[in-house]
């Protein structure tokens, strides 16, 4: 406060306050009940300021570790909400459940500046040790509240304005507060709002890392609220059994408290098992399926999705990682490579991309063009539909460039909000927050330096910042934000899309230079209903989703080899995924498949009765084939192929063992040598049944 005086109208009106009921009706009631406790039960002058006590490192460490998931989970949420205000006299700050601040983000100057009056990293902002404040009233009262200058208890904090937010855990305990406190009155309201919706942020990631193995339900009574923050949140094991749920979830349910819910099975609070959530949201193509509630028979909108993790903490994708092998070579080495050598290395490099693609003409003739041009460092984009496996083929393609040694950094460009995306690319200057690492933060162009950099939708990157990563790709240089000096980078780079960039160029949405900087060369990945090697594809995906994977009836084949696949390749693992769970046999049939794959193929072979039995070609159809195209070795070799596959009955597995060389390489070779499966193989010969 400016002056004795001040601070002794101060301490007469806390005085007043508590001691005069009449006095107390000009004061909101949590301040009245706040100063109360601060007085008689913690024995606070508030005439006699005394600084929060701060922990020694030590103990601070310990606080940290502790707290280590609170605070990995609000540190991108808090620096979020520091731009969101923009306001350089405020900070926003973390508590622990005993009021200890365990990380901060704020401006340099105000952060010295608050350090002063005990606002650091380390200090202990209870009430008992802070009085009135937003960080340790929020802790007693559970709620949300905002102190404004005046409400403190001391005088010292009048000039202070602190929204805060407790932040609830799974079982319904206070873990800690999201506060923020600044120089401002007039930014109170709309402080408290933005406050309380990181909290919910920051509630939700907690569950996602706490229970990354589960499955997760969100659900809400309005399908336009499903997705957002106002949606409940339900983690619940493969057993059916609810493991965490957050406090939208409890007051969608009218449930009180997550004791009502979690350790219960799921079908006590809808009147659906997890399996038909999931295999109904995946026939949805996730978008909100009705359900109803299992006893008020309340109608809501729910999506339910499987674990992006495996049980060993690995990302669970459609195809496996490829090698990390490094394919670069000292341009001297290249340069005295023999001519053999290097069509031995090209073989190699396409045998990297081998998991791509299982004799579909199309995806193997952009395979070989990608791999060509990345050896030159020539930028690349992906276009393909959504689901088609683009971030795949880019790592992919990373591995056998000449910079497959380095880092493979791939950034959404359309999953990062507007005023994140700057600083995600470019990075920020050491010191910018004190929040922030003290090195600063190297953005994901420099962590790309000497490996690859993939820009996912890069259509959706705003125009100011399209001009920047242009000087970037011209200059082979990054500012980061706030600093004057440059960083030199050298990155392969590859975008992708499955918007036309010619067409948002004609808009005037995308920079026609950034374009032409762009598309060194164009790769389409074809959607999943035009691959000629679908079915291959399939017994791929059901050998890297289980170690024995079950066959595939003729019938449930047909149905998947005819649906149209509106989500590619990521609808098609989702449903596998599923028929997988479903199968309670060693076989696949059309009854663990959804209802739209199955009501498709009923469809297709309605339009098209079968030939009678006796007309039936053989199942790998030798006499439609063209073979003029192959020279004698290749129709010794096709027919010493077709003599194996028949001596074992078409599985191609037990063919690949006596040949000495992988399933992959076999598809191939049958597809080089015009040997196709029909779609009417039998059961034990499509490529699925290979246990």
């Amino acid at each position: 406060m400016s002056s004795l005086a001040d601070v002794d109208t101060h301490v007469r009106e806390v005085l007043n306050i508590v001691h005069n009921p009449l006095a107390a009706r000009r004061a909101r009631d949590s301040v009245a009940q706040s100063w109360l406790r601060c007085l008689t039960e913690f024995q606070l002058d508030p005439g006699r300021f005394v600084l929060p006590p701060v922990l020694t490192q030590h103990e601070l460490n310990d606080r940290r570790e502790a707290a280590s998931d609170l605070i990995a989970c609000s540190k991108l949420e808090m620096t979020t909400l520091y731009q969101q205000l923009a306001d350089p006299e405020l900070a926003v700050v973390l508590v622990d459940s005993d009021g200890v601040i365990v990380h901060q983000v704020s401006s340099v100057p105000f952060g010295e500046a608050v350090a002063a009056d005990g606002l650091r990293v380390g200090a202990l902002w209870s009430e008992r040790e802070a009085g009135t404040n937003g960080m340790g009233t929020c802790l007693i009262e559970r709620d949300c509240i905002a102190v404004c200058q005046h409400e403190h208890f001391y005088p010292r904090y009048t000039s202070l304005t602190c929204s805060a937010a407790p932040i609830f855990d799974e079982r319904g305990e206070v873990v800690g507060v999201l506060d923020v406190t600044s120089r401002s009155k007039l930014l109170q309201q709309h402080s408290l709002v933005l406050v309380g919706m990181s909290r919910q942020m920051i509630e939700n990631r907690l569950i996602d890392a706490r229970y990354r193995h589960a499955n997760m339900i969100h659900f809400h009574s309005r399908p336009e609220f499903v997705g957002t923050l106002h949606a409940g949140k339900l983690a619940v094991s493969d057993e059916g059994v609810v493991l965490a749920a957050s406090r939208s979830a409890l007051f969608q349910l009218d449930l009180r408290s997550p004791a009502e819910l979690c350790g219960k099975r799921i079908e006590e609070a809808f009147n659906a098992t997890l399996e038909d959530m999931i295999a109904r949201s995946i026939r949805g193509s996730f978008h909100p399926v009705t359900i109803y509630s299992a006893k008020a028979n309340s109608r809501f909108f729910l999506t339910a999705q499987t674990p992006r993790e495996g049980a060993n903490g690995a990302t669970r994708i459609l195809l496996n990682d490829p090698a990390s092998q490094s394919m670069s070579t000292a341009p001297s080495t290249r340069a005295r490579m023999p001519r053999k050598d290097a069509n031995a290395a090209a073989t190699g490099r396409l045998d990297k991309l081998s998991h791509l693609e299982f004799g579909d003409p199309r995806m193997a003739s952009q395979i070989q063009l990608a791999a060509r041009v990345i050896q030159r460092k020539i930028p690349i984009i992906l276009r393909g539909q959504t689901g088609t496996g683009k971030e795949v083929f880019a790592n992919a393609l990373h591995s056998i460039s000449p910079n497959g040694a380095g880092p493979f950094v791939a950034v959404n460009c359309a999953s990062l909000p507007e005023n994140l995306i700057e600083s995600e690319l470019f990075g920020y200057r050491a010191g910018a927050f004190t929040g922030a690492q003290r090195e600063g933060r190297r953005g994901k162009i420099v962590q790309a330096n000497g490996g690859t950099l993939f820009l996912d939708e890069i259509g959706d990157m705003p125009l100011a910042l399209q001009a920047r990563l242009l000087r970037v790709l011209e200059e082979r240089e990054v500012t980061p934000l706030g600093a004057e000096t440059t960083v030199k980078v050298d990155f392969q780079l590859i975008s992708a899309s499955h918007r036309n960039l010619i067409e948002l160029v004609q808009n005037g949405t995308f920079r026609e230079d950034l374009y032409y900087r762009l598309n060194g060369i164009e790769i389409n990945l074809p959607p999943l209903r035009e691959r000629a090697d679908a079915l291959a594809l399939i017994g791929h995906i059901l050998e890297t989703e289980t170690e024995e994977p079950p066959a595939l009836s003729a019938e449930a084949r047909n149905a998947l080899l005819s649906y149209a696949w509106p989500g590619n390749i990521r609808q098609l693992r989702h449903v596998l995924q599923m028929a997988i769970a479903l199968c309670d046999g060693p076989e696949i049939r059309l009854a663990h498949l959804p209802p739209e794959i199955v009501s498709g193929a009923a469809s297709t072979a309605t339009r098209t009765p079968p030939a009678p039995a006796t007309s039936t070609p053989p199942a790998h159809l030798a006499e439609d084939a063209d073979t003029s195209s192959l020279n004698a070795i290749q129709v010794k070799e096709r027919e010493t192929v077709l003599q194996l596959l028949d001596e074992h009955r078409w599985n191609v597995s037990n063919v690949a063992k006596v040949l000495g060389i992988s399933r992959n390489t076999l598809y191939r070779k049958m597809h080089r040598l015009h040997i196709r499966l029909s779609h009417d193989t039998p059961a034990s010969d499509n490529p699925a049944s290979d246990a």
